[in-house]
């Protein structure tokens, strides 16, 4: 039956007002000029010199469109990751990608499946095109394989996967990730979000990119938002079947990626030791930081990304809400994800030395109950 609509106004199509909007992680905090912000898993080293330059040199063609097929940038990705150029595409940003796979290939009542704490992009994206989102349980917060390939049916188009995961830090190696595509229908495309994949550093895991050159049901994505620190450039690329990126490219927004972005894309992409230095700072401080707060009486889940999950007591007085206020009230911002069903945890983003440990002592405070 179809419902009549509102023809005194202009009305949302049905089911977009029960979508609920993406919510970020705090960037302020009451009272607090200039807060150490640890909840949206930003690049604390910044970014890399020469990208800032590339950046501020772009600055000067601020009158100028940019290339819509970004050539340059797409030829340095190619080079850089042995892949077809032609096979490459661009978004605003990774989460731009997603919105275009869920349009070329969802009409109402197909599904998606994605895991139980899956990104709220791919859900947001899947309902506005009037499809069904199916959520696989995550047991030990991890995906699942058997429970994802359970929720398939002839309905379901595409299979999200982000690894390493957001907001659980946990990660497939490649041998499952095989596995998992090996059990999906030619006809459903794998998506692997791959926004943290710089930073898992196991020989045992897999950034996807070969199982899509090999398949036409597989889409890698990847962002220059985190180990790249150009978060605010909003830049991200995907690799896919040919066909796919055909179809992708007829929809996509003429320029969505900007001059200076791509030009701070090519530079970051080619600095090898600021990368270097993001890995290396991580695994430094995120197993410092795992090891503190299991000091505290605190569980984190194992984590390849550059941030923990970190899970408080149900008590009162201890809870992750009542952690998360107290911190802010110290200056430290840090991520709630009751959101995504998580309410007893919080997703911190590794800091730098004097940020890990002024995090460490306002959170002694807090577990002894002192202010």
């Amino acid at each position: 039956m179809t419902i009549p609509r509102d023809l005194t106004q202009p009305t949302p199509k049905p089911g977009i007002l029960d979508i609920h909007a993406y919510k970020p992680g705090r960037a302020t905090a009451e009272g607090v000029a200039d807060p150490i912000k640890l909840s949206a898993n930003e690049n604390i080293l910044g970014s890399s010199p020469k990208a800032r330059a590339a950046f501020a040199a772009g600055m000067d063609r601020l009158h100028l469109y940019p290339d819509g097929q970004s050539q340059t940038l797409r030829a340095a990705i190619a080079q850089r990751y042995q892949l077809e150029p032609e096979r490459l595409t661009f978004g605003c940003g990774s989460d731009e990608i997603f919105a275009l796979l869920n349009q070329v290939l969802l009409e109402p009542g197909d599904n998606i499946v994605q895991g139980q704490y899956g990104f709220a992009a791919y859900a947001i994206g899947a309902r506005a095109c009037q499809a069904e989102v199916r959520f696989a349980p995550e047991p030990n917060l991890r995906i699942d394989i058997d429970q994802t390939l359970a929720q398939i049916d002839q309905r379901t188009r595409i299979v999200f996967i982000a690894n390493p995961a957001n907001p659980t830090g946990t990660w497939l190696t490649g041998e499952e990730i095989a596995q998992l595509h090996a059990g999906l229908p030619p006809s459903v495309l794998l998506v692997l979000d791959g926004a943290y994949a710089e930073f898992a550093t196991d020989p045992a895991f897999s950034d996807g990119l070969e199982l899509a050159r090999q398949n036409n049901n597989v889409l890698v994505t990847r962002t220059f938002s985190k180990m790249h620190g150009l978060a605010s450039l909003r830049i991200g690329w995907g690799y896919g079947s040919a066909s796919l990126i055909d179809a992708l490219e007829r929809i996509r927004p003429p320029f969505n990626t900007s001059i200076p972005a791509q030009e701070a894309a090519i530079a970051a992409l080619g600095d090898d030791e600021f990368q270097a230095q993001s890995v290396a700072h991580i695994e430094q401080w995120r197993p410092w930081l795992a090891q503190q707060l299991g000091g505290l009486g605190l569980e984190t889940t194992p984590s390849a990304a550059n941030f923990l999950l970190v899970r408080f007591p149900s008590r009162a007085g201890a809870t992750a809400a009542e952690a998360e206020a107290f911190l802010a009230s110290r200056g430290l911002l840090v991520r709630a994800v009751a959101g995504y069903g998580l309410p007893e945890h919080l997703r911190i983003t590794v800091g730098l030395d004097p940020h890990n440990r002024a995090l460490m002592a306002a959170l002694h405070d807090f577990m002894s109950h002192k202010d």
